[in-house]
């Protein structure tokens, strides 16, 4: 067996681990991959296997952000579309420029950022523009935080993966001795950026008129994991941008495709497809970044990393205190209270290690360059991601009240009382049948005064009764569709009848899906202020 098979082996099982590990810690898993890397490269036990820009490009980058496109509602993102676009393609521009000034004024102040001029800044602040909110995102999802916070912390990473790509490949271009005027740089912005989004479009269209002309779910899936990556390599190929053609490419087959064109199996089939390749690529994607991280440099570099992910921070915290400013005059006004949630999720992952270790082997600064990047990368995934969670509970942004609280305080000593009663069926004949009468009396009393709380709680409080409900109808659902496949599978009923019978349920499913992440009316964006 080779040497690379085996080591893709290893990590898959590490990721599966680390996976189990984190339900019992109650942190980001993506943190937990990172301390994972982190340590395995530090004790030297794996070959490294480099995250190199045509492996990212390749194999990660299309399929990642495929999966969240293709999840990203349509009307959620048309809800939302000003403040995304806002803080994603201004923001990203205005952030390159703030992160070079709050830093310059460093320069030569420690070796590492000895000589570093403008120019280099600016490359610096286009290198950690682009965010990586996959951990935060599934933290909002566990935590019950407001789903349009979700959206827009999303929606702008989707987009400004683009913006920022395509920024830093035009200033490497001119540092590289290209000529640069404004109004060039602007045009080339747009022609980048807009061939992108129209090969994305015609590359979505088409699948999703092939998706709505053919019913078989292998071929479906097959079509969609076209889009995602024929769509980015056709606009790489012609130098365009693969992340903005992807992310329409995704939207239109997430939106259109799978609505007009998919069956209710064939939908379940895409989506559990799907999200399986974003938990593989972003396992691998988050281990690799901390087995790619030399410690012993870092550790040495703290200060001036440290001062660089300082700049960093305080331009994303112009660029979100303008962004939220500017918008609270438009129907998208954004709560101040999400402020400081929009500045700390806006983790730097993978993508930025990536670009700065693409540059040229004789880019002047490249080493110092790589050293900053990988430690603001470092401190930005472990530092915001671990302490996401305080600040959303912090700013009462989660629905973890002293009613849920005592809803699984409850639930928790209720089936512990039935573990208990469940023991007490196999002591006959151990104990006392006095004694064992007086015990089941007991526990039958404390089972019944517990329902009865719960029963109480829910009837007060109909969002956790909800919430309960879903989880319920869902099992109850999977349920079915394995009674029909057992009776498939013993010959009690024929094909054709499974088929139907598990299509129906099927899209009893998806409906129960729709409904779960409905947008919440008290989210949707305010009404204008009145003039």
């Amino acid at each position: 067996m080779h040497g690379n098979e085996v080591i893709l082996t290893v990590l898959f099982c590490i990721a599966t681990a680390v996976a189990i590990a984190v339900r019992r810690l109650k942190i980001p898993y993506t943190v937990a991959l990172v301390l994972a890397g982190l340590v395995l490269g530090s004790i030297h036990v794996l070959p490294k296997i480099h995250l190199t820009k045509e492996l990212m490009f390749a194999v990660f980058l299309p399929g990642l952000i495929f999966e969240a496109s293709f999840h990203m509602e349509y009307r959620s993102f048309q809800q939302n579309k000003l403040s995304v676009l806002t803080m994603a393609v201004p923001g990203v521009l205005a952030g390159i420029g703030l992160t070079a000034a709050a830093l310059l004024p460093f320069s030569g102040t420690f070796p590492l950022l000895e000589g570093f001029t403008l120019k280099d800044t600016l490359l610096f602040g286009a290198l950690l523009t682009v965010t990586d909110p996959i951990a935060v995102v599934a933290l909002f999802k566990s935590l019950g935080a407001p789903k349009r916070l979700a959206v827009l912390v999303e929606g702008e990473s989707l987009l400004n993966d683009g913006t920022g790509v395509v920024a830093f490949t035009l200033l490497l271009a001119v540092l590289g001795g290209g000529s640069f005027s404004t109004t060039g740089a602007i045009v080339d912005f747009i022609r980048i950026v807009g061939m992108g989004l129209f090969i994305g479009a015609a590359v979505g269209i088409a699948v999703s008129k092939l998706i709505q002309a053919i019913d078989d779910p292998m071929i479906e899936i097959t079509l969609t994991t076209i889009a995602a990556y024929g769509s980015f390599i056709a606009a790489e190929a012609f130098h365009f941008s693969g992340v903005i053609a992807t992310v329409v490419a995704g939207m239109l087959c997430g939106n259109y495709a799978a609505r007009t064109g998919m069956s209710p199996s064939t939908r379940v089939a895409v989506l559990t497809f799907w999200e399986y390749v974003a938990f593989a690529l972003n396992s691998m994607v988050f281990l690799l970044i901390g087995l790619e991280v030399n410690m012993e440099t870092l550790l040495r570099s703290i200060v001036p990393v440290c001062i660089a992910f300082g700049a960093v921070l305080v331009a994303r915290v112009v660029v979100v205190g303008t962004s939220v400013g500017l918008l609270s005059f438009t129907r998208e006004k954004i709560p101040w209270r999400w402020a400081p949630v929009l500045t700390w999720g806006g983790l730097r992952g993978g993508l930025s290690m990536v670009l700065v270790l693409a540059l040229p082997k004789s880019f002047p600064h490249r080493e110092e360059l790589i050293t900053l990047t990988f430690g603001v990368v470092v401190l930005s995934i472990l530092g915001q991601g671990l302490t996401m969670a305080p600040l959303l509970r912090g700013l009462g942004l989660i629905t973890q009240s002293s009613d849920r609280v005592e809803y699984e305080q409850l639930m928790g000593e209720l089936r512990a009382v039935q573990g208990a009663r469940s023991m007490l069926g196999g002591m006959s004949g151990k104990t006392p049948p006095d004694v064992l009468a007086e015990l089941q009396a007991e526990y039958s009393r404390r089972a019944g005064e517990l329902e009865a709380k719960i029963a109480e709680l829910h009837l007060a409080k109909s969002e956790i009764r909800h919430e309960q409900e879903m989880v319920a109808r869902r099992r109850l659902l999977v349920a079915e569709k394995d009674a029909v496949q057992d009776a498939l599978h013993h010959g009690a009923i024929s094909k054709e009848v499974a088929d139907r019978l598990a299509a129906d349920i099927d899209a009893r499913l998806i409906a129960l899906e729709e409904e779960e992440h409905a947008p919440e009316p008290s989210e949707a964006p305010a009404a204008p202020p009145p003039s």
